[in-house]
């Protein structure tokens, strides 16, 4: 069973930065695609950032375009979410998530997942 850890959140000022790890245990990550999803309080969990098995396509929402940045390392079996210029309306629990197929179209769908991590708090506030 594949599982996944994340780590690195925490409280930051606004407009700075902070780096989410999604570590994986259970199987290599070769053959998955690896998104970030975040949900506030109050809201629906909405999908942030995806990332393809090798690492040749990315997604991002237009909420963190230009301001996040995912990558991976598969022989880590980790992946990374940077994440610049934080605004307060970043504020959420973030989440990794894993689905058994090699590519992001449709990440953010309901059932677009099939693994999940149970989250890191990120808060940006002064």
């Amino acid at each position: 069973q594949l599982q996944l850890v994340e780590s690195g959140g925490g409280l930051v000022q606004p407009g700075g930065s902070l780096r989410l790890s999604c570590a994986a245990s259970g199987y290599s990550l070769d053959y998955y695609a690896i998104g970030w999803f975040r949900q506030a309080p109050g809201k629906e969990r909405e999908g942030v950032s995806c990332i393809s098995n090798r690492g040749g396509t990315t997604m991002y929402a237009d909420s963190v375009k230009g301001r996040f940045t995912i990558s991976r390392d598969n022989a880590k079996r980790t992946v990374y979410l940077q994440m610049n210029s934080l605004k307060p309306e970043d504020t959420a629990v973030y989440y990794c998530a894993a689905r058994s197929v090699r590519f992001c179209s449709g990440y953010a769908a309901p059932d677009g997942m099939g693994y999940w991590g149970k989250g890191t708090l990120v808060t940006v506030s002064t």
